[in-house]
């Protein structure tokens, strides 16, 4: 497929559809949302329990599987609070804010093939609520807006803490939407399309997560990112935070920040899947001597699969790493997501003009090849002289102040390069007594010398 022509596109097949059919179809969307939610919450706490040697959730229906429905019915019941210093509009709307774009992005994700595969009360449709031209767009500026709710409900609560959270948030999401957008683009110059149907028809042959694995990386750690999942959940971390934006949120409102975090997980592992991994085509030894195995309901079978397996790879990095710092988020976002994914951008921009030129792929490889050994001789030369100017540079050790933790007034840590000084010895039991008792701090020693008696 030309990637120059997107005017080409049939996307014909959708809106046809009569209006209880495609109303039929928003309710299986929504309820699908709702219901790998609940299910996703109760595996989550089950998989982390089993990682820490526990039993996890098992009180509510069999094995436990009610749990998140009796967490929500919980939440709202609890006293719905509304704090007194805050803009109460704002307040109430941020967590709906947050919440609604969650669910748009699904409308655009197709769970089967785009032509007329399935039957439903004898209407032939497409498993696919809708598509457009530009869909990946539409779920980039979708994803954008929920953003909006978490630095709003962090703004209008009144309170410091919840403020720092969403000025982390809003910090975090930018950093990393320049990065996932990178990894966009790379699908979009393989693919020649925006659309979704088609962007999985193009993986006809080959999994765009063999051809483009770069970006697959780089968009797996970005929507961990955006849906502020552990590792790099800065904006609710109770450690300095106290909680987060939600830290003053109660009841249903909380509960809302919850789904559309959950939520969020769903959309970006179904984006995910449609557009690295075949959307909803079979697995490779499937499909090759399964010729059903992609027509009438099967797809959904295996586009939920996958689905799932994306929730796993969540859960176990929750379960798995710690928290990172901030500035180590901030640092992976700009200083190495970023350019990479504009250098790896270019290059399969190159090889994508160098194919549409009809250049054979063992030149394409050794042009490719030969320009990274060049940056790659280039950059060591650089690290190479810039390592000796900074080595001559840098002062002699008697040269270095001694380092003072209380010079400022209260203790800090040395700083890279500098050593805190030498451990006073302990007090001997007789001078502990004496501090005790009232005496100073210092001691006379038997040879009359003052000692410190640290």
């Amino acid at each position: 497929m030309n990637p120059n022509v997107l005017a080409a596109e049939d996307l014909s097949m959708f809106g046809t559809d009569p209006w209880w059919l495609v109303l039929i179809k928003a309710v299986f969307c929504f309820a699908f949302l709702m219901i790998t939610v609940l299910f996703s919450i109760v595996w989550e706490r089950k998989v982390v329990a089993w990682m820490q040697l526990r039993i996890g959730p098992n009180r509510h229906g069999p094995w436990g599987l009610l749990q998140s429905l009796a967490d929500g019915i919980k939440l709202m019941l609890k006293e719905d609070v509304i704090v007194k210093k805050a803009d109460k509009v704002v307040y109430v709307l941020a967590p709906i804010v947050a919440a609604i774009p969650a669910f748009m992005a699904i409308a655009v994700i197709p769970f089967g093939p785009a032509g007329n595969e399935v039957s439903i009360f004898g209407h032939r449709t497409a498993m696919q609520l809708t598509d457009l031209p530009i869909a990946m767009l539409y779920v980039l500026a979708v994803a954008s807006v929920g953003i909006y709710g978490i630095v709003l409900a962090g703004w209008s609560s009144g309170s410091t803490y919840p403020l720092l959270g969403g000025l982390r948030s809003c910090a975090q999401m930018i950093s990393y939407e320049i990065a996932m957008g990178a990894a966009f683009a790379s699908v979009f110059l393989y693919s020649g399309s925006m659309s979704t149907s088609k962007i999985v028809e193009a993986q006809a042959d080959r999994w765009f997560v063999i051809l483009l694995p770069v970006s697959f990386i780089i968009y797996i750690v970005t929507m961990v990112g955006e849906t502020n999942r552990a590792p790099f959940d800065m904006p609710e971390s109770e450690g300095d935070l106290v909680g987060g934006f939600n830290t003053e949120y109660s009841s249903i409102k909380f509960a809302m920040f919850m789904l559309a975090e959950y939520v969020n997980m769903v959309t970006v592992s179904a984006v995910s899947v449609t557009l690295f991994l075949g959307g909803w085509r079979a697995p490779y030894p499937i499909s090759t001597f399964w010729e059903g195995a992609n027509h009438g309901w099967w797809p959904m079978l295996w586009f939920v699969v996958k689905v799932q397996l994306l929730l796993f790879f969540f859960i176990w990095l929750r379960g798995t790493l710690p928290r990172v710092r901030y500035d180590q988020l901030m640092k992976l976002g700009w200083k190495v997501l970023i350019p990479v994914s504009v250098v790896w951008l270019m290059l399969v921009a190159t090889v994508r003009a160098m194919r549409n030129e009809n250049i054979a792929f063992g030149n394409i490889v050794l042009y490719v090849a030969g320009a990274v050994l060049g940056l790659l001789l280039l950059s060591f030369v650089v690290d190479l002289f810039r390592d000796r100017r900074a080595k001559a540079a840098a002062p002699r050790p008697a040269d270095e102040p001694s380092f003072d933790p209380m010079a400022g007034g209260f203790p800090v840590p040395p700083k890279p390069g500098q050593s805190l000084p030498p451990v006073p010895r302990r007090r001997s039991r007789q001078d502990r007594d004496l501090v005790v008792s009232g005496a100073s701090d210092t001691a006379t020693a038997s040879d009359g010398k003052e000692t410190d008696g640290v």
